[in-house]
């Protein structure tokens, strides 16, 4: 997807580092409690120091809810988490992201158009109605609306063994969206009966499948849906014989970790503990002591004994601070090339300073709006999140 942000003023590229934080400092004073600066675990130190709250991007929209008094709310994150704060917060909270490059690969991977081909190729083959889509949060706020429409749920990595698990058993009724009943696949099943015969995961298919191995599905049972092919590039046999149908995407940062990466940290270290995200490929989950979302990365690192040595399959930003943050640990990144979230670390001091002193000068810089048909349906999605959950 593309997005422009202009070019900065030379007065913003050619600053110091102390003069972009003399700065970033001066307009936070100024502006008080009328803005509130959000940053992602993923984002870089020299940004992360300025936020108020830091966290995953769920959690950070919902703090950027609860704080009704922010008149501006700075998502030092990416595009999809910047549009999540526009939608679960107040109509006269203005939402801003410093660097409209700050995409996420993932997210993009799932355009709602090929969405809605997709949706109408598997109309042509089986029944719709007898099909669930489930989305990550880490999608666009277009997609968390199409899911909300058809009687879908968001998914986090922290809770996504919970919402499949609910999509795939008996219910004898589905929430309503905006103004009324939903209309939405499994609408007329009856009491006992499962809500769906077969779900299709947005837009991360790792994260898709290590759940549904978790939920006892075979890997017969699941099915990789390729938009760039006919049917998905499956035969019509496949599409009603899988339970789960995995859209084609994943993150830049996750994948490349592998099961070689763990083999070498288990020599170098026998007893060291080896911490994967649920984004990373089934075959490094495996391999893996504990799996789970950042926030469990987190819990596990502070909770492991002095002296331990943990080796960690996420983005390279996070690792580092967690090794910064717990001296008495060894705190290693499994992929020794270390790539960071590139999209992400688009924010950078120079785009904040420029999004502050905007709006210390009374000018609203890459304002994130979500239209209101939109942002209804998106959040019936992420209400049924948080009723399954």
């Amino acid at each position: 997807m593309i997005r422009l942000q202009r070019p900065l003023p030379d007065r913003y590229t050619s600053a110091s580092p102390d003069q972009l934080a003399k700065w970033i400092g001066a307009a936070k004073r100024r502006l008080g409690d009328r803005v509130l600066v959000l940053g992602h675990h993923y984002q870089r130190d020299d940004v992360m120091v300025w936020a108020d709250a830091r966290g995953d991007s769920f959690a950070l929209s919902r703090v950027a809810a609860a704080r009704r008094d922010a008149e501006f709310v700075v998502f030092c994150g990416v595009h999809f988490m910047a549009e999540a704060a526009d939608i679960l917060t107040a109509p006269d909270q203005k939402v801003l992201l410093p660097d409209l490059n700050a995409g996420c690969s993932m997210a993009d991977m799932a355009h709602i158009d090929e969405v809605e081909d997709a949706w109408d190729a598997l109309a042509r083959v089986t029944d719709a109605e007898r099909v669930l889509p489930i989305t990550y949060i880490n999608s666009a706020a277009a997609l968390k609306a199409f899911v909300g429409r058809r009687g879908g749920a968001v998914c986090t990595s922290s809770n996504a063994r919970a919402v499949l698990r609910w999509a795939l058993a008996p219910s004898p009724r589905m929430s309503a969206g905006p103004g009324g009943p939903a209309a939405s696949s499994g609408q007329g099943s009856q009491a006992g009966e499962p809500r769906a015969d077969k779900v299709v995961f947005f837009p991360d298919q790792h994260l898709g499948r290590n759940t549904g191995f978790d939920l006892g599905y075979s890997a017969e049972e699941m099915a990789v849906w390729d938009p760039r092919r006919d049917l998905g590039g499956l035969t019509e046999a496949e599409v009603k014989t899988a339970r789960l149908l995995l859209w084609k995407g994943h993150c830049s940062v996750h994948q490349r970790f592998r099961p070689e990466h763990v083999a070498a940290f288990r020599s170098e270290h026998p007893d060291g503990i080896v911490l994967v995200h649920p984004e990373c490929a089934h075959e490094v989950v495996e391999l893996a002591d504990e799996v789970g979302s950042t926030d469990h990365i987190i819990r596990a690192v502070r909770a492991a004994p002095a002296g331990s040595v943990l080796g960690v399959a996420t983005e390279i930003h996070l690792v580092k601070r967690l090794g910064d943050e717990h001296p008495d640990k060894t705190v290693v990144c499994l992929d020794p090339l270390v790539c960071p979230c590139a999209t992400m670390s688009r924010i950078d001091p120079m785009h904040l300073a420029w999004v502050l002193e905007g709006l210390v000068e009374g000018e609203v810089r890459n304002r994130i709006t979500v239209d209101e048909e939109t942002a209804s349906w998106a959040r019936v999605a992420l209400q049924r999140m948080l009723e399954i959950t």
